[in-house]
C-alpha cells in the first residue's frame, strides 16, 4: 500500500481518543500475550487533567487512517524532566500500534518525528508510553509469554517495521520469569552476616496504617538507588500520590517488603498483584458485570501471579562488595517465601537494562530466567 493512501491526523475529539484507545483490541485480538488495558485506565493515563506526568510532559496523539478506517496510532512527546536531567535534546514516541504495513509505520513515525523536530529536538527515541516511569520498550521477544500489568505487548511484526524506518537499537530491557514455588533460597542472609550486620537487619512488610509514609519511603529509596541508571527521571510527588492511589488495590502488604538496618530503611521490593490476569476476559470493560468479578478475583479467589516493577537498595550500600547483593537477595527471598504462603505461582521481575550486569546476575542466580525482551529504539533527526 502506497504511503499516499495513509492519512495521519492528530487526536482532536473524544471520538478520536476512543478510536486511539480501542485500536489495539482489534489488531491483537486472539494474540496469546495480549490483554487490553481497562478503558477507564487508558482514558485517565492519556488525560492531561488526570495524569500528573503531564506537569512536565507535552504530548500529541496521532491516528493513521486508510479509506476512513483507523489502522494505526502513535504518540509524540517532549519530557521536560528528562531534558533537565539529561540535556540531550531527545524527544520520544510511544503508544505505537499499527497493522502489519510498512507504509503505516513510516507515516506514523514520520508524524512523531516532525512534531518533536519542530520543538527543537535532535533525536527521537522510544517507545515510551508515556514516560520512562510508565511503560517502556517495544516487545521483540516473549510474544507468547503471559501478560503482566504495566508491561507492553507488541506483535512480532512491529520491531522489523520500526527498524525499516531507520531506527536502531538504543537499549534492550529484560523481564524475568520467577517461580516462587521452586526457586532456591538465596545466600542473601549469609552475605549480610558476612558483612557483620546480621543482627542489625530487620525484614518487615508494608504497614497499611502508614501507607502514605511507606510509599514515600519506597520512592525515596528508588530515586536514590536508580539515580545513575540510564534514562533515569525521578518521580514527582504528584506522580507518587497518583500511583499510590491507582495501585493500592493491587498492593498486598506481604508483597511489599522493606529491609531496615538499625532504624534506617535501606532497601525494598514491591510485587503487585497481576491485574492483567484478573481482567483477561474483560476486553477492557469495567462495568456492573465485570466489576464484581474483579473484586472477587482480587479479594477472595486471589490471583496467582504478580509483578515486581520496583526494587531498590540505597546507593551507599549497593556498591558494597557483599552488602548490596545481600540486601537485594534478602528482598527477593521475602517475596519468594511470602509468595509461597499466598499460593503465588508466577512472578515477573522487570524491567532490567541489559547492561545492568549486577542486577541481572543476582536475578539469574536466584532462579529468574529472561522471558521477555523489550527494545528501545533511536533515530537522529536531521
Amino acid at each position: 500500500m502506497a504511503a499516499g493512501d495513509i492519512v495521519i491526523t492528530p487526536v482532536e475529539t473524544k471520538t478520536d481518543l476512543n478510536a486511539f484507545i480501542q485500536l489495539p483490541k482489534r489488531l491483537y485480538a486472539g494474540h496469546t500475550g495480549f490483554v487490553p488495558h481497562l478503558d477507564v485506565e487508558r482514558q485517565e493515563a492519556l488525560s492531561p487533567a488526570k495524569n500528573p506526568v503531564f506537569s512536565h510532559l507535552e504530548a500529541r496523539f496521532f491516528l493513521a487512517r486508510r479509506g476512513g478506517e483507523v489502522v494505526g496510532r502513535i504518540s509524540a512527546q517532549i519530557d521536560r524532566a528528562h531534558l533537565e536531567h539529561h540535556k540531550d535534546d531527545t524527544g520520544f514516541f510511544g503508544l505505537l500500534a499499527a497493522e502489519d504495513d510498512g507504509a503505516i509505520f513510516a507515516a506514523l513515525l514520520g508524524a512523531a518525528e516532525a512534531w518533536v523536530r519542530e520543538r527543537g529536538m535532535k533525536r527521537i527515541a522510544g517507545p515510551f508510553s508515556l514516560s520512562i516511569n510508565e511503560e517502556v520498550g517495544l516487545m521483540v521477544e516473549g510474544f507468547e509469554a503471559p501478560s503482566f500489568l504495566m508491561v507492553p505487548y507488541d506483535p512480532p511484526w512491529a520491531g522489523g517495521r520500526v527498524e525499516a524506518c531507520g531506527y536502531t537499537k538504543l537499549k534492550d530491557v529484560f523481564s524475568y520469569a520467577y517461580a516462587p514455588q521452586t526457586a532456591p533460597v538465596t545466600i542473601g542472609a549469609k552475605l549480610i552476616e558476612r558483612a557483620g550486620l546480621g543482627g542489625r537487619m530487620k525484614v518487615r512488610t508494608l504497614n497499611t496504617r502508614m501507607f502514605d509514609a511507606e510509599v514515600r519511603t519506597l520512592v525515596s529509596i528508588f530515586n536514590d538507588a536508580w539515580s545513575d541508571n540510564w534514562g533515569f527521571v525521578p518521580f514527582t510527588q504528584a506522580e507518587i500520590d497518583h500511583a499510590a492511589k491507582a495501585l493500592r488495590p493491587v498492593i498486598v502488604p506481604e508483597m511489599a517488603v522493606f529491609i531496615d538496618l538499625d532504624d534506617e530503611t535501606v532497601a525494598f521490593i514491591l510485587a503487585l498483584t497481576n491485574l492483567n490476569e484478573a481482567i483477561a476476559d474483560f476486553n477492557g470493560k469495567l462495568n456492573v458485570f465485570t466489576l464484581p468479578k474483579l473484586l472477587w478475583r482480587l479479594k477472595i479467589a486471589g490471583v496467582p501471579s504478580s509483578r515486581v516493577p520496583l526494587m531498590g537498595v540505597k546507593s551507599r550500600f549497593r556498591n558494597h562488595p557483599t552488602l548490596g547483593a545481600g540486601l537485594a537477595m534478602v528482598a527477593i527471598d521475602a517475596i519468594r517465601s511470602n509468595g509461597v504462603r499466598r499460593g503465588l505461582k508466577n512472578v515477573e521481575l522487570g524491567w532490567i537494562l541489559e547492561d545492568n550486569k549486577a542486577t541481572n546476575h543476582i536475578i539469574r542466580n536466584v532462579g529468574g530466567r529472561v522471558h521477555k525482551v523489550h527494545r528501545i529504539y533511536e533515530r537522529p533527526l536531521g
